[in-house]
């Protein structure tokens, strides 16, 4: 599943997370968040992955 960078903004804002957070959940660093969401960087395919994954356990209500 590919999210554009505005779906991961938009889901990680409805879901109340700051970069912060969703970095702990994702694995990835806040600065790389950012930058996804900025637009500044395209995610790699395994960065894609951990962000997909997170917001799918978290959309279940798990929580690492």
């Amino acid at each position: 599943m590919e999210l554009t960078r505005e779906q991961i903004t938009e889901k990680r804002e409805r879901l109340g997370l700051s970069k912060s957070a969703f970095g702990r959940e994702s694995g990835l660093h806040v600065p790389t968040i950012s930058q996804i969401e900025n637009g500044r960087l395209i995610p790699y395919p395994g960065q894609m992955k951990k962000i997909v994954a997170a917001f799918s356990r978290l959309e279940k209500g798990q929580v690492r």
